[in-house]
């Protein structure tokens, strides 16, 4: 049994996620949909095998002391892969997420007009937020080459691990990856200020320290994106705001109502006939949504999106009856989906 036979016919199946569990056959997740892809069970020993073939000994002997290794793999057909190798039980376990060949254009995966527009700013912050396996880094990837194909910039992404590999066409780039080729975020942000960037891309803003950081980046005059794993716009000012000492957030508040530019929260959900689509909630930091994050208003800010349409903004539930008014989706997903949100 090879690794790479195993993660290419998971891209055959059109799969987002392939696992391996022991005393499990392997696990493909298609269209959100978890579901076994083969019928032998593999043992530990087995898998073990198969992960070692795609690590060398210094990735193993680190996985052994960390618990955990994330890393990108290749398989001979140039099919990528997110890797995660952890321990269960005392047993070895493999969490590999598909990465797209081609690096999706803004057109294809319907990004509205608004958010074309913030890719054309010169400052601030741009935050891509949901829940795992939404699609963040597909929608950050995607605004990144607009700005690649289309502004003379420097880009600069830091990431863990690097997942789509740009190429350099108006704007030249460098891709940086946590381990690799910087010790920590926090490291990577300090010393980019060193690199004449214009764009920075945080892949994900994991701690105080990182998001201190990304928030002072965009205060300096440069175009941040980054990603967190929150649920809606109104949970990530929450979240940011509520990481920092009480007697910081008043100061947090203010910078982020100055540097904040757009927060695009997104789902991706079952699509009629196949596949899956994704919902948007967008914000744009308007004056009223800046007063309100100033005045510690959080809880008012989904009607602020509400009675905000001709500014570019659009809520969790308009985008789902959109998506619903188009056909994309059928009136039981519309339903969940709007209960859930």
């Amino acid at each position: 049994m090879d690794i790479n036979s195993l993660l290419q016919a998971a891209v055959k199946e059109n799969a987002s996620d392939f696992h391996l569990i022991t005393d499990l056959p392997p696990f493909v997740r298609v269209d959100g949909v978890l579901r076994s892809s083969g019928t032998k069970a593999l043992k530990n020993k087995d898998i073990e095998e198969l992960i070692r073939a795609i690590v060398d000994e210094n990735q193993f002997k680190k996985f052994t002391i960390e618990k955990e290794l994330d890393f990108a793999h290749q398989t001979p057909d140039g099919s990528r892969f997110r890797v995660n190798i952890h321990w269960e039980k005392g047993n070895i376990g493999l969490s590999a997420r598909t990465i797209p060949s081609e690096i999706p254009t803004m057109e294809q995966i319907d990004m509205p007009e608004t958010l074309y527009e913030m890719c054309n700013l010169d400052r601030g912050l741009i935050l891509v937020t949901g829940p795992t396996g939404c699609g963040k880094s597909t929608s950050l990837a995607a605004m990144i080459n607009y700005i690649n194909q289309n502004r003379n910039t420097n880009i600069i992404t830091l990431e863990d691990p690097i997942e789509f590999v740009f190429k350099p066409n108006k704007s030249i780039i460098r891709q940086r990856q946590l381990g690799s080729d910087m010790l920590s975020f926090q490291n990577g942000l300090i010393h980019v200020l060193r690199q004449d960037p214009n764009v920075i891309m945080v892949g994900e803003m994991r701690n105080l320290e990182t998001i201190a950081t990304t928030i002072t980046l965009a205060e300096t005059g440069h175009l941040v994106f980054a990603t967190l794993h929150t649920y809606s716009a109104a949970q990530t000012i929450d979240r940011i705001i509520d990481i920092f000492p009480p007697h910081q957030q008043n100061q947090i508040r203010m910078q982020i109502s100055i540097t904040l530019k757009s927060i695009i929260s997104q789902r991706l959900i079952p699509k009629k006939g196949g596949g899956r689509v994704a919902a948007r909630e967008i914000l744009i930091n308007s004056p009223a949504i800046a007063n309100l994050i100033r005045e510690n208003k959080i809880s008012q800010i989904k009607t602020s999106i509400q009675t905000s349409a001709r500014e570019g903004m659009v809520t969790m539930e308009k985008s789902l009856e959109g998506l619903y008014k188009q056909g994309l989706i059928d009136k039981e997903t519309y339903d969940l989906n709007t209960i859930e949100g």
